[in-house]
């Protein structure tokens, strides 16, 4: 299974940027996308793959943080 994340670009430098992922800081690889400093990026496995509008990515981070505080997972 593949998981690709939202994080806000904090800082640029050069093909890398610290990207937040709420709190938790990561350098991550931006030279396949045009970002700047405030935009949000999904990332997977350490690249950033594609520029997303903060609405959608909070709507992400939303159904992620639904799907992390259930007790248990059913695969029935």
């Amino acid at each position: 299974m593949c998981l690709a994340l939202p994080g806000k670009v904090v800082k640029i430098n050069g093909e890398n940027a610290d990207v937040d992922f709420g709190g938790v800081i990561r350098e991550t690889n931006v030279a396949m996308v045009d970002v700047e400093v405030g935009q949000w990026v999904v990332i997977h496995a350490g690249f950033a793959i594609e520029v997303m509008d903060e609405e959608e990515a909070q709507d992400t981070i939303a159904l992620w943080n639904e799907v992390l505080s259930h007790d248990e997972v059913s695969y029935e």
